[in-house]
């Protein structure tokens, strides 16, 4: 049970902080908060996220591809925590030092998505995401919001077989 509720929770709390943080760092191109309120749209970002892995027509959809594109962020943070869950359970430096893991593994989790994953499916996309700006509110979300939760929260729910 303990490795269930740490996917769980894991999956929860970083997909969340994921999310929250695109949705602020998208409606801030360049790090320009002037026009802030006229570019925060979070379905433009669950479109994007849908456009992914089911095509380009995903971006222009509607509340339809929102949806999916919000199932398949949180789809694919399950098996991001779930990897971490499954090694941390091998791996018993991954829950004595759950900090510095935790903030690995937000480190490895950017690298793969944006500098493989992304850059394979949006081959303009470095362009965008290589800039200064890009580079660390990718870095800081992933290492912060990401990798730091899911290692504290598997050290946690997995002390407690």
């Amino acid at each position: 049970m303990p490795t269930k509720q740490a996917i769980v929770t894991g999956t929860l709390v970083a997909g969340t902080l994921d999310l929250l943080s695109a949705f602020v760092f998208s409606a801030m191109p360049g790090g320009d908060v002037s026009q802030f309120a006229e570019n925060f749209d979070p379905a433009k970002v669950l479109r994007g996220v849908a456009s992914g892995p089911f095509g380009d027509a995903m971006a222009g959809g509607g509340a339809g591809a929102a949806m999916l594109g919000l199932v398949t962020h949180y789809v694919l943070m399950m098996v991001i925590v779930t990897v971490f869950v499954l090694a941390a359970k091998r791996i018993p430096y991954l829950t004595r030092q759950s900090v510095t893991s935790g903030l690995g593994y937000g480190l490895l989790v950017y690298l793969v998505m944006y500098w493989i994953v992304l850059a394979n499916r949006f081959p303009g996309i470095a362009a965008r995401i290589g800039t200064p700006w890009g580079i660390c509110n990718a870095l800081v979300s992933h290492l912060l919001l990401v990798g730091l939760p899911i290692g504290m929260i598997t050290a946690r729910e997995l002390r407690r077989r």
